[in-house]
C-alpha cells in the first residue's frame, strides 16, 4: 500500500513511523515532512492545501491512502476532493469539519445533542462581548470562533484580562466565543468514527502553557502523556454515551456524518465529563504518545475507518504508558531564532521504546537546523509512566541545541 501523509510536524512524523511498523505499508510519503521524516519515507514539495493539486499527486504516485495530519486541509475540503477522486482519507469533510473550524458551531450541535458543555455566547461586536463578560464575572474563557493553530483561546482570570483577549482575538477577524469557565482536570480522548462506527483510540494529557507549573502563555502544546489518569473505563464511557455518540448522530441527522479522527478535550469533574472543544484530528503533542503505544495497528484502524468498516474493529492496549517532551526555540511562543544547527541527533536511541520526533526542523548543507518554535519531540515508552517520563527525558537531554529549552515538569499532575 502506498500511503501520503499530509503535514510537516511532529504529529506526521509518529504518524508515519507507525505506520511504517506495519507491512502492509510499501511506500511512504511526507508533504512536506521535515528532516525526521525523510528518514523513513519521502518527502515532497506539494501545497496540501490544493485539494486539486493533491488529488493530482496521488493519482501521478499511485496514492491509495491519505492521512491527512493538520486541521487547515480539512478546514480547505481537501478530504472532499480526496474521496471525490476516489482516494481512501482520513479526515472529515469541511463540512464536518467545522467541528473544530468553528467553535460557535460545535455549541450549536452540542447543545442539539443535549451534550453537557459550558454555557457560551457568540460575539462580532467588541462592546457587546465586553458587557457580557462584565455581566457575568470572570473566570472566564474566550475563544476565537475560527482556526488559530491552538492558541485562540485564552482563560482569564480578571475582567480586563477577558476584555483584553475580546480585542485581541476579534483583530485576528470574525468572531469570538465567551464561555463559562468549568472546574475541574483536563484530559483527551481520541475516537475513530466513520459515520456510523466509533472506536476509542486512546486517552491523553498535555501542557498547553509554555512554563513549568503550567504558567506562562499558551501554545500549541508543550508536552503530552498517555493514557490519562483522570479519564479511566468509566469516565471514557460517560463521554462516549454522552458527548461523542450523541454529537455523531446530530452531525449524520445534519447530513453531514463524521469521519475521520474526532478528539474530544474534556473537562472531567468528580468524574463526570464536559466538552471544552472537538478537534477534527490527531493533537500535537498527544498523537506522539498515542503513536508510541497503537504502533503498527494504527494503520489498520485508520484505514478501517476511511473505508468506512470500523464496526467491530477495537484498539488492542498493552498495559503501558507514554511521554513526549516537547523540545521548543527560546523565545516560543513569542518571536525565536531560526536556522540553529542541533547535533547529539543520530547518537539517540530510535527503539519502540524511545524516539525522536521532529517538527520544526530542516536540512542544511547535511545538518539538521531548527526551522520553527516547537522542533523535536522527545517520546519516551514503559510499562510506568515513571519509566516513560525517565526515557522521554533522557532522549531531550541527550540533545546538543543551546537555543532549545523544554519543560522539565510533563506529567506532573500523574506524578
Amino acid at each position: 500500500m502506498n500511503i501520503l501523509i499530509l503535514g510537516g510536524g511532529a504529529r506526521e512524523h509518529a504518524l508515519a513511523w507507525a505506520c511504517a511498523q506495519n507491512p502492509a505499508c510499501d511506500r511512504l510519503v511526507c508533504a512536506p515532512g521535515n528532516a525526521g521524516t525523510e528518514a523513513l519515507a519521502e518527502n515532497a514539495a506539494l501545497d496540501i492545501l490544493d485539494g486539486e493539486n493533491v488529488a493530482r499527486f496521488c493519482a501521478d504516485r499511485g496514492i491509495d491512502f491519505v492521512i491527512v495530519g493538520p486541521e487547515a486541509p480539512l478546514a480547505a475540503g481537501v478530504a472532499d476532493v480526496l474521496r471525490a477522486a476516489g482516494v481512501a482519507t482520513l479526515g472529515p469533510s469541511a463540512e464536518a469539519a467545522r467541528l473544530e473550524s468553528s467553535k460557535a458551531f460545535t455549541k450549536e450541535v452540542c447543545d442539539a445533542a443535549g451534550a453537557p458543555t459550558a454555557a457560551w455566547a457568540r460575539f462580532e461586536d467588541a462592546d457587546a462581548a465586553k458587557a457580557h463578560v462584565r455581566a457575568g464575572g470572570a473566570p472566564v474563557v474566550v475563544k476565537a470562533d475560527g482556526l488559530a493553530a491552538g492558541k485562540g483561546v485564552v482563560v482569564a482570570e480578571s475582567v480586563a484580562e477577558a476584555e483584553g483577549a475580546v480585542d485581541d482575538l476579534l483583530a485576528l477577524g470574525g468572531s469570538v466565543v465567551v464561555e463559562a469557565f468549568l472546574r475541574g482536570e483536563e484530559a483527551s480522548l481520541f475516537v475513530l468514527c466513520d459515520g456510523e462506527a466509533a472506536v476509542p483510540v486512546g486517552t491523553a494529557q498535555d501542557h498547553k502553557r509554555a512554563g513549568e507549573g503550567d504558567t506562562g502563555p499558551n501554545t500549541g502544546g508543550m508536552g503530552a502523556y498517555s493514557p490519562a489518569p483522570v479519564c479511566g473505563p468509566e469516565v471514557e464511557r460517560r463521554a462516549m454515551d454522552r458527548i461523542v455518540r450523541p454529537v455523531l448522530r446530530e452531525m449524520a441527522r445534519r447530513g453531514t456524518p463524521f469521519t475521520g479522527v474526532l478528539y474530544a478535550g474534556l473537562m472531567i469533574e468528580d468524574g463526570a465529563p464536559s466538552l471544552v472543544e472537538f478537534n477534527v484530528r490527531f493533537g500535537d503533542p498527544e498523537c506522539q504518545a498515542l503513536m508510541m503505544r497503537l504502533g503498527a495497528q494504527a494503520l489498520d484502524l485508520m484505514l478501517a475507518c476511511a473505508e468506512g468498516r470500523l464496526e467491530g474493529e477495537r484498539a488492542s492496549w498493552a498495559d503501558d504508558h507514554a511521554m513526549t517532551v516537547v523540545l521548543a526555540a527560546r523565545g516560543y511562543p513569542g518571536g525565536y531564532a531560526k536556522d540553529e544547527r542541533i547535533g547529539g541527533l543520530d547518537a539517540l536511541p530510535a527503539t519502540a521504546d524511545q524516539q525522536t520526533f521532529h517538527a520544526g526542523t530542516a536540512r542544511e548543507g547535511g545538518m539538521t537546523v531548527s526551522a520553527g518554535g516547537r522542533v523535536l519531540s522527545a517520546t519516551g515508552r514503559g510499562a510506568t509512566l515513571a519509566e516513560a517520563r525517565r526515557r522521554a527525558y533522557a532522549l531531550a537531554g541527550a540533545v546538543e541545541w543551546p537555543g532549545g529549552t523544554f519543560r522539565r515538569d510533563i506529567g506532573w499532575r500523574a506524578l
